[in-house]
């Protein structure tokens, strides 16, 4: 594909790097910077449907917007999930009232949402989910667990899969609900401590919680087909900035080599080259991805290269460096938090990027049944 820019796209690309150029570092935290990209009608670009708020992009525009943004420095967003996930799939499978409730407050940055699908013994066979939801009157009662719920501290609501036909199994009788978050006694947040000392994700524990019946998207039952619809959106334009980012750390690892001498080691230098070379693949295949239609695998393919990359990045983040990698700053003393700085962090969370987001195994079993046409793995093998 030629993924060229037009002028219009870089005509575009001055206004949004003047705007970020004048508010990035102005908002107070992050739900506030959301209002601020909500207000100049920086959210909802890649929604297919204008008028809630936002306003529409072509696919060139939003790689640029992407780029411009993680160029910025810009703070990550809160508000990703609710504006890359829940929208595209309201307005893929919403009524016209859901949409009409939903999308404007999305589009404003003054409603964050978060992703109840995980759950213990039901992580990436998400076909072995167990919250059950039962419906009373105009209501449904929510009881059950989610677990690795991103920004679930911070969220006002929650779409989550759950449970609407008790009897039926695997993807069979399940909904797509959504869940206002705001309900003290009935939802309880538990912060999960990560490698690294934050929490970004959070265990959801229902008791009891209160969804109301016509926040069912999609209809009662047809919540795995909601859900997989949801799942096709998570890895888009996105993946791109996401790269920018990893160009940024990569260049972070280059300076340490050479301040450290570590570049002069064949082995370390040709580590270095290869990651510089596989960058360049990832972004070549995202362009491919986002140019045309992509195959049943085209997704599992992505997450494999960039996660096992990441990774690989994280180790030679801490070779490069030696035996100072391990230490920490002078001033540090025990009892208190410890602090990483961006070498440590970056080995330390991307332990966990083979993990998430669908493991390397079940993005190997997508690929192997779905592209190959292998047989599938028999139920219950471990």
């Amino acid at each position: 594909m030629d993924f060229g820019f037009t002028a219009e796209d870089e005509d575009f690309r001055a206004e949004a790097r003047a705007w970020l150029g004048e508010h990035v570092g102005t908002a107070t935290d992050r739900r506030a910077w959301e209002r601020t990209l909500g207000a100049a009608g920086w959210i909802g670009l890649g929604w297919p449907e204008p008028g809630y708020g936002n306003r529409t992009a072509g696919l060139t525009q939003q790689v640029v917007w992407a780029e411009e943004y993680a160029r910025s420095g810009a703070p990550p967003r809160s508000g990703h999930i609710g504006e890359n996930l829940l929208a595209p799939t309201l307005i893929g499978h919403g009524g016209e009232e859901q949409k009409n409730r939903f999308l404007p407050p999305i589009a404003a940055g003054e409603e964050l949402w978060c992703q109840g699908y995980s759950e213990p013994g039901a992580g990436s066979d998400l076909a072995g989910v167990r919250t059950l939801a039962v419906r009373e009157g105009t209501y449904y009662w929510i009881s059950g667990q989610k677990i690795w719920t991103s920004l679930a501290h911070e969220a006002d609501w929650c779409f989550l899969l759950a449970r609407t036909d008790p009897e039926a199994r695997r993807h069979h009788g399940l909904s797509f609900l959504l869940v206002p978050m705001d309900q003290p006694g009935r939802i309880e947040v538990r912060p999960i401590r990560q490698l690294t000392g934050t929490s970004d994700f959070n265990e959801v524990f229902f008791d009891g919680a209160r969804a109301r019946v016509e926040h069912v998207v999609g209809g009662e039952g047809n919540g795995w087909r909601v859900a997989m619809s949801l799942l096709g959106f998570e890895r888009g334009v996105s993946t791109l900035a996401q790269q920018i980012g990893f160009a940024r750390e990569l260049a972070g690892v280059l300076d340490a080599a050479v301040e450290t001498g570590a570049v002069h080691d064949p082995v370390l230098r040709a580590r270095l080259v290869r990651q510089w070379a596989e960058l360049r693949v990832m972004r070549w295949n995202a362009l491919r991805t986002l140019g045309g239609p992509a195959g049943p695998g085209a997704p599992s393919v992505a997450k494999l290269l960039w996660a096992n990359w990441h990774q690989r990045l994280g180790e030679l983040a801490v070779e490069v460096r030696g035996a100072a990698a391990a230490a920490g700053p002078t001033d540090w003393s025990p009892g208190s938090p410890y602090p990483l700085d961006a070498a440590q962090h970056l080995f330390l969370f991307s332990r966990a990027d083979t993990v998430y987001g669908g493991s390397d195994q079940i993005q190997r079993t997508i690929i192997a049944e779905r592209v190959l046409g292998l047989p599938a793995e028999p139920k219950g093998a471990v």
